[in-house]
Formats: structure tokens, sequence, C-alpha cells
């Protein structure tokens, strides 16, 4: 690797570690949001503020290009790509939601954490190889969440909020990969505008099915406006900021590099609800969450069997 590479994957791996800051403390609220608002209209709102907010950047940006020759964006491809990513957003970021109607900021960060683990296992089926280190820190990974799942009275209770939340890791975990293989071919902040906006737009007709039919939440301005605040905050830093870096971070990272950086949302999720929000976790919840903090580390060490270094 020449200077010029290094550099470029030091600046890139920093726009990584920003989005873990910016996602690991919007698990906060997240949290705050969703004692106020119903999860579904809350995540119908916040994506779509992170879609309006993106609009007149690119415009402004494709002015610059244009003003100066640059190449012209393929935007008819980005979009395309979009739309998919949106379809595999929503179900991630409204599994989330859901969740942490009853799960502390800290716990639902280091839940969702998994999907680290999940991305080599998922990248089976689309024949990107696994070593036998990565089934090891799979299997690391379920001790954790046993310990996150034990309880206050020391019983194994897996609450609903826990499998909506190993659901929505698992959709992390093919938003990952589904980015993973189309960064090299679009624009970034061209995707990230659309798949918010199709997220947003997907979400609308579950507020009534999901949000009133199901949970019973009520649906008023009154609520979003309580909840305005961290509504803005997911939307214009976790949404508009963190997802669009995310794009930008993975074109010059390797995807194992990338996935550890972007793991450090977890501790950032543990830390800030704690500071912020009081949420003490249990002893075992703790531990859980140093297991799987440890597994999400294994899972990206680089194995090669049969070379050593002399």
């Amino acid at each position: 690797m020449n200077k010029s590479e290094r550099h470029t994957q030091l600046t890139h791996s920093l726009i990584l570690l920003i989005t873990a800051i910016i996602w690991g403390t919007s698990f906060v609220a997240q949290s705050a949001g969703m004692q106020l608002v119903a999860p579904i209209i809350y995540n119908c709102i916040r994506m779509l503020l992170g879609g309006l907010v993106l609009i007149p950047i690119i415009i402004i940006r494709n002015i610059i290009l244009k003003k100066h020759g640059k190449p012209e964006i393929n935007t008819r491809i980005s979009i395309k790509y979009g739309i998919g990513a949106g379809i595999i957003l929503f179900i991630a970021s409204s599994l989330q939601n859901v969740a942490m109607i009853n799960t502390s900021a800290g716990k639902a960060g280091f839940m969702t954490a998994f999907y680290i683990v999940l991305v080599p296992v998922v990248g089976i089926f689309i024949k990107k190889k696994t070593t036998m280190l990565t089934w090891f820190s799979v299997f690391i990974a379920l001790v954790g969440l046993y310990f996150l799942c034990i309880g206050r009275d020391n019983e194994f209770i897996f609450e609903p909020s826990d499998i909506l939340l190993i659901g929505c890791a698992l959709f992390f975990s093919f938003h990952i990969l589904y980015v993973d293989t189309v960064s090299k071919k679009i624009d970034g902040l061209t995707l990230s505008c659309t798949q918010f906006i199709v997220t947003g737009l997907i979400s609308i007709p579950f507020i009534y099915i999901v949000d009133v039919l199901i949970l019973h939440m009520p649906v008023s301005f009154e609520a979003i406006s309580a909840a305005r605040w961290p509504i803005a905050y997911s939307g214009f830093m976790s949404c508009g900021v963190a997802y669009t870096l995310q794009v930008i971070g993975q074109k010059g990272v390797n995807p194992t590099l990338a996935s550890l950086i972007m793991s450090l949302e977890s501790v950032v999720s543990a830390i800030s609800g704690l500071l912020i929000l009081k949420q003490h976790l249990t002893m075992d919840e703790t531990i859980g969450c140093i297991i799987m903090f440890g597994a999400v580390i294994l899972a990206q060490i680089p194995y090669e069997p049969g070379k050593s270094k002399h």
C-alpha cells in the first residue's frame, strides 16, 4: 500500500468513525423518542427529513461539478440501487424502532451490533468465504446474547424486543453487504437520498397497521411535537449525515475494516445511554455486552490458515 492509498484509507476510516459516533448517540434519541411517539411514524418522519436535507446538497454539488466540467453523475443507476437499499433499510430500522419501546439504548446498540458478526455469515450466500474464526465468533456472540437475554431475575427470558433486534441486525447485515456490492457503481449522496425517501414512503401505510392497529399507540401532532428534538437529531444526523458518510466511507475501506470501525456504535450507545438517559445495564447485561463486543472484534481479524510471518 503506497502513501496515497494509506492516506485514502485513513481518511475514509475517520469518516466511518464519525458515522459510528453519530449512530451510537442516535440510540439515545431513538430511546427517548420511543417514549413519546409511535415507532413507525417516528421512522417515517426522520427518514423523510434525512432525504429532504440531502436534496439541496445534491443540487448544489451537481451545479459545481457542471461548472468545473466534471463528468456527470449516473443518477439513474444510483436511484435504482437506492430503492433496493431503501426497502432493506425500512425493514431493519422499523424492527429496531419497535424494539426500542421496551429496550435501553445500550442493550439495543449492542444487540444491533450483532450484524457485524452476521455480515460474513450472510456473505456465504453471495459466495464470500467464511473462516473457522468467523464461525467461532458467531458462537461467542450467541453466548453474549444469552447473557443479554437473562433478564433481571437471572432467568433466560427472550423478550419480543430481543427477537425484533436480532431481525434488525440480520437486515442491517443485508444492508452493509448491499452497499458494499454497489458502492463503486453509484453516487453515495444520490443513493442515500433515495433510500431515505423510499423508506419514509413505505412507512406511511404501516403507521396505521403497526402503530394504530397492533401497538395501539396514539398518532397525533401533539406526540410528534413532543418528540421533535429526537426526531430532528435522528433525521438530520443519523440519516442525513451518518448513512451518507457510511456509503462514502465504505468506498475507500475494505468491508472487514469498515465493519470493525462501525461496530464502535455499540460502545458509544451504552456510554451515551448511561450519561444522558441514566440507563444502567445489569451485571449480566454488561457481561453480555462485553462478550458480544469481543465477538465483533474477533470476527474482523484476518485469518489465513497455513500462513505465518517470519
